[in-house]
Parts: C-alpha cells; structure tokens; sequence
C-alpha cells in the first residue's frame, strides 16, 4: 500500500507521523525497548499531546531478533503465526550504555540509539545487514480514517529481495507492489494462492512479518531504496533472521517456522488424474491404467478429481454410485495394480449434501455476526464453510475422511481454501481477517493429522494448492490453474521458484497446462520440465492428459523422462532428506545454489534440482533455450560433452532432452531401477562420478522403509576410483563420466 506522493508530499487524505528519535531506550526482560516520540523532544511543552511509537526488541530464537511496533497496545490485534522454534524471548544479550542500546543473538545485532534521527540497525560479523533510519516507522490514517503501521528497511545498492510465497511475476521482488492475501486468481495474475509475508535478501538475511492477515509490501517501489511493509491496525511485528548465506537463512527462518515433513517415495513417481470437467467411471479409470502399462509408463499414483462425488454434494465424501458402483473393491483392484490413490476434497460443504444439516445443527459451520450460517452460491449451491476453528467441527470433518482412508485412500488433494470471508464469526474469536489467511493452514492440518495417524508419519502426502506461514510442514503444494502454453509454463515454474524461498521444499504443477488443451509441443516440453521437478502430476480441466492423445512421441517422452526421474530417485529422495532436515527446497532458485554469483540472481527461467544438477525447461515451440552456466566445468548429462561455465549458451532441443547439467565434481547416485520410485536404492546403485571430482566425498543414500543412511565413501587412488560402503557388507558399483 502506498501512502506517500513523491518523496516530500503524501496522498489525498493521507496523515503521517515518524518515529523522529529514540527518547530513551531500556533493558526489560531480556530484551529492549525503546520509546519513539512522533516529533524530536526539545522541552516540556512538546511532550504533551504527542503519539508516541513502543518499539521492543527480543530474540525467540538465536540469530533472530524480534521487533514490535505499537502506538495504542490497548487494541485487539490479529495475532501472530505458529512458530515453533520460538523458544521464548530471552535468548539474547541486552545491553545499555552511553545511550546506545544493543540486542546480540547469535551472529545478529540490532543497535538503538537514543536522540534523533530514528535508527535501529541490524549487522552480523561487524557488516550492516539493513536498518530502519529516518521517515521509516511510520504511523498513518487514511481519508477513510483507518489506521496503518509501517516499517521501512533499507535496501542497498545491488540487494535483491526473493519470496513472498508463490507469486508468478520475476523472481527478484525489487518494484513490486505485493499483497499478502491469498486468493484463486490463476499462475498469470499478480495474485497467489499461497501468501507468506517472509522475504529473503542477497545480503544474506530474512525478515518474517509476524502478522496473518493483510500484509502490503512495496519493495524498493514506493521509495525505491527501502522495503516497506505495512499493515492495518495499532501494531506491527516483524523478525529479522541472521544468515550469511541464504541457505543459513532458510534453515533459521524453517527451524522457526516449521520444515517440510518427509514425503513417501511412492509420491514422487508419476501421477496421473481423471482431469476436472472430463466424464469418467471406473472403466475410464481402468482404460487409463490399462493403457499406461501397455506402452510400459511407470505410474504410480492416480487421483481422482472433483466428480468423484456427485454435482451440488461437494462435500460429501461419498462415491457417485453412477460411476463408481463398487468404490471399495475399485481401490482394491488398484492397491492390486501398485498404485496409490487419491481423492480430491475441499473444505466447503453444498447445501444439497447429505452433511450440509448435520455440520449446520451441530454448529460446525462458519457464522454471520446475527448467528446465520454464512452461505454464498460461488463454486457450489448454497456453499458453506467448516469452521476449523471448533476442535469439535475438526474431529467430525477427520471422521469422514478416515472412513475412506478405511476404504483405501492414500491421499488427498486439498483444494481451494483461499476464498475465506472476513464478514463472519469463528467458533474460538480468532480475528476474522488473520483468518483469511490462516484458514488454509487449518485446513490441510485437518487432513494431514488424519495422514500421519493412519498412514504413518513416513507415508503421509498431501497435494495442496492454498497455504501461508507453517504450510511447508504439510506437503506436497502444487502451483494452481495454469494454463496450457510456454508463457504459463514459465511463469508456473516462476511462482514455485518463488515458493520454495519461504521454505517450501516439495512442489508440484499441472504438467501439460490446467486451462485449455495444449498442443503436442507444449505437453511434451511440459513433461520433460515436470518430470524433473519434485512431484510430477499430468491434470487438465475439460481435457485428459493422457500422452497417447496427443501422438506418439509423446508416449515415448514420458516413458524416458519417467524412468530417468525413478532412476535419480536415490539421488532425489535424498534432497528431500535435506529439505525436511534443513528446510533447502529440492528445485532451488540459481541463487539459491551460487550465493556469491550476481550472474545468477534474476534467473528464474532454470534451477538446480538438489545441489548438483541444473534443469533449464524448453519454453520454446522449436526447442530453442537460453541456459547459464555458473562458474566451473558442467557435464552434458544426455552427451557427456564436459564445457565450460561462467557464460550464457543458446541450445536447440529436440523433445527427447532439454539443457540437464551435472555440477563440477558431483557423485550421481543412480538407482538400477526404472519402473517404480519406491524400492531398495543400495540394491544395483550405481555412482556416476563427474569430471572435477578429486578427493574424497561421502554420499548418504536414505533407507525409505526405516529411515537409516548408509554412508558411501568415494576416493581416488592411483587413478582408479573406489568406494567403500560404511557399515554394510553391500558393494557399488562407480563409473566415470564426462572423460
């Protein structure tokens, strides 16, 4: 939001007051405060009358510091997020002297100084990280008389800013105007579905603002040499997260706000769906399965989408008897055929479901202020809202979706969740405009917890499209409704690029284009990209996307890209280790990978899938690609062809390879199986060792079943490689690439 007009003036009905010194700053409960005062205090007479800003400082976790911001602290406010890695506030050293407050915890240091003008500087190993100087905090009402606060960071020269959750415009955040507030907008609005009001800066730091309802940031736009945040009400809060790198970041913004739980192995093999709108039936179903093992396309889970559940019933949780006569022996067949399944949801309940008057009469429904059950005709007939606030309404919606765990169910996808109304009641008083926001992560919890108990911690997956702060514990997230184009094939992978640097580790897309039907050329570029991501779904609307419908070769593309994903399964699951260990997303923004390479940092039309192979997608109809290779020597891993970095290539791809490159000196472990992506990965592994390689290196390879990691050792000696298997009598194999 925007509140000033140029530099000097503001906007029509706009009033602003500063923060214009630090009055006195004290040391309280392990922490600082200091008071701010509207207008520099230079006799008694200007301390009457006067608003005056409380700005604390505490640390709720080392290397992180907490800043809050009040003018009146007498008035209800939206709270904050779930973060628990906040350990409490007394994890840092204060300290007063000569006028010059300071907070230490861990490598960060914020700094207050009494007098004028305002200051609160943040520095690490003695550099400034940023700091909020003169006309930054800022207390201000509108022509329509509501109230903001607002803080301003400085940015420096050459500082680029990442994240705010999955956002589908540039990855670099610089001159945007951005709106916390998810909403079902599609991949090519500046709308997201999943808002986290967290970025990440190349300085190597991160600020989280602690607030779930509406956030608006304009980041080096409004002042172009700041980040401002700012939002509605009495008070702000906001931490500020230590790196150096941004790696470091992640991992102490993801120990406090929650890292990704592990995914089974199963899901990141190939899904496959009925696709939204399409007529289907278990015969359908069958011919799909059927035709996939025909032209020997590993698949490994199927999902069935909306109609599941018969038109005005979303939801109801009950098979359409139509189409699916016989729900529990169809799981059975499938179960028999080694697929997982899963089913869409959605948190809504239709007036003409069986469970509308039940949810109603027990008060398990979102109300008007006058006690009415909020209701509107959009998406569903009379649609209602479950009200995950109620711990009663949470337990009743969880029994339902256990009776189809009970049945065969694997997984859900969670759909929606972001057309949250502020004009209601919740059943525990939470603030209905932080439950915008929130809704989502209750939502998908509900479900999750159902996952976890009665599939175990180790094999529960969801498949969710809304989220916020705390969304990365639950995955899997997928990107929403793209649609079937190169332009919306970029601009999907830019928004889960943006994603993951809030934390985000897993993430899927609908591969091929959700709107429309997508030409031959655009669903076999989108396989090879989605078949290199995370988690690979083929979904559509009103189209099926299954490959034999649109020509052979494409059949043939999904055949290789599938295996090649099921072979560096070993490879993969691993980087999910370190994202549920570490809070590093799987598919990483070029920066992410190269902190110090300024060559890197606007690139979002690529990314390093783990640490050591680079993905560049086709987003061209006659295969031309444009791909940055960042200092060092890369492997061609389709050719072997070893070239050089540090410089810009134009390829030309047929649909059978894209730009894959292996990172100087890596160890590839590869799997000896191509057809599931669960199975035992020290069993046949192969280590493919890369030109720069010399040394030694430790490979982990996790066990999916237990958990445990084996420990491989690769060495040279006498110009031969070796590797030892530590701990285990079992043998791999090692082969050179790239000489």
């Amino acid at each position: 939001m925007r509140f000033t007009d140029g530099f000097w003036q503001m906007r029509p009905g706009v009033e602003a007051l500063y923060a214009q010194e630090a009055l006195d700053v004290w040391e309280h409960d392990g922490g600082l405060v200091a008071y701010a005062p509207t207008k520099r205090i230079e006799s008694r007479g200007d301390t009457l009358n006067r608003p005056m800003l409380t700005v604390s400082l505490t640390s709720p976790a080392e290397g992180v510091i907490r800043v809050r911001i009040e003018h009146h602290q007498g008035t209800r406010g939206r709270g904050g997020f779930d973060l628990p890695g906040d350990v409490g506030s007394r994890i840092g050293v204060a300290d007063v002297a000569d006028g010059v407050g300071t907070l230490t915890s861990g490598p960060l240091t914020a700094t207050v100084r009494e007098g004028a003008p305002w200051s609160l500087d943040f520095t690490s190993h003695g550099e400034r990280l940023t700091g909020s100087g003169h006309r930054s905090v800022g207390y201000v009402t509108d022509a329509d008389g509501r109230s903001f606060v607002h803080e301003q960071l400085d940015l420096g020269v050459g500082e680029t800013i990442y994240g705010l959750g999955e956002r589908f415009g540039p990855l670099v955040k610089n001159g945007q105007s951005v709106d916390i507030w998810n909403a079902d907008g599609g991949t090519s609005s500046e709308q997201a579905y999943k808002n986290v009001p967290f970025h990440l800066s190349s300085k190597g730091y991160g600020v989280l603002v602690d607030d779930p309802g509406a956030v608006s940031y304009e980041i080096g736009s409004e002042v172009v040499e700041r980040v401002q945040f700012s939002v509605e009400g009495e008070s702000l809060e906001y931490l500020v997260i230590a790196g150096p790198t941004k790696k470091d970041v992640l991992e102490r913004y993801t120990a406090l706000a929650g890292r990704p739980a592990l995914v089974p192995a199963w899901s990141y093999g190939l899904w496959l769906t009925t696709s939204f709108t399409t007529s289907y039936d278990e015969a359908t179903v069958t011919s799909f399965i059927d035709g996939f093992a025909e032209r020997d396309l590993p698949l490994s889970a199927f999902h069935f989408d909306c109609f599941w559940m018969r038109e005005f019933n979303w939801t109801d949780f009950v098979w359409d008897p139509r189409a699916f006569p016989d729900p529990d022996g169809m799981l059975a067949r499938l179960h028999e055929r080694g697929l997982h399944v899963c089913v869409w949801i959605n948190p809504y309940i239709a007036q003409r479901s069986v469970l509308f008057a039940e949810a109603a009469a027990a008060g398990y429904l979102v109300k008007k202020a006058n006690g009415d059950v909020w209701q509107w005709d959009m998406w569903q007939a009379g649609m209602a809202l479950v009200d995950f606030t109620n711990p009663e309404a949470v337990a009743w919606y969880q029994g339902y979706l256990r009776q189809l765990t009970a049945q065969g169910v694997d997984s859900f996808k969670t759909d929606f969740g972001e057309r949250i109304p502020t004009d209601v009641v919740w059943h525990d008083g939470s603030h209905p405009e932080a439950m915008h926001n929130l809704y989502a992560q209750l939502y998908n919890r509900a479900v999750h917890e159902v996952l976890v108990d009665e599939r175990g911690e180790r094999d529960a997956v969801v498949f969710a499209r809304s989220a916020t702060v705390g969304g990365q514990t639950m995955p899997v997230h997928w990107g929403g409704d793209n649609s079937s184009s190169h332009v919306s094939m970029a601009e999907t992978l830019r928004g889960g690029l943006s994603l993951s640097m809030g934390g985000f580790g897993f993430w899927a897309h609908d591969m091929g284009g959700f709107e429309g039907l997508p030409d031959a050329g655009v669903f076999k570029r989108w396989l090879a990209f989605g078949l290199l991501s995370s988690h690979s779904r083929l979904h559509g609307s009103s189209s099926y996307r299954v490959p034999w419908l649109f020509d052979d070769e494409a059949v043939d593309v999904t055949r290789s890209f599938t295996k090649l994903k099921l072979s560096l399964m070993p490879y993969l699951f691993q980087a999910g280790v370190e994202a549920h260990e570490k809070g590093v997303p799987v598919m990483r923004p070029m920066t992410l990978e190269f902190d110090r390479d300024r060559a890197v940092s606007h690139i979002d039309t690529q990314y390093m899938l783990g640490s050591d192979l680079l993905v560049a997608p086709v987003f061209s109809a006659d295969g031309t690609v444009d791909v940055y290779l960042p200092h060092g020597r890369w492997t061609n891993w389709f050719t072997g062809e070893v070239v050089g970095g540090g410089s810009w290539r134009t390829e030309r791809h047929g649909f059978d390879t894209l730009p894959l490159y292996v990172r100087e000196g890596a160890v590839i472990p590869v799997g000896a199986r191509e057809d599931r992506p669960d199975y035992d990965y020290l069993d046949g592994l192969t280590l493919h060792v890369f030109p720069g390689f010399s040394g030694r290196r430790q490979v982990a390879i996790t066990d999916i079943e237990t958990g445990c990691q084996t420990i491989i050792q690769v060495g040279e000696r006498e110009g031969m490689l070796e590797a030892a298997v530590l701990d285990t009598g079992r043998v791999v194999s090692v082969v050179r690439e790239g000489v």
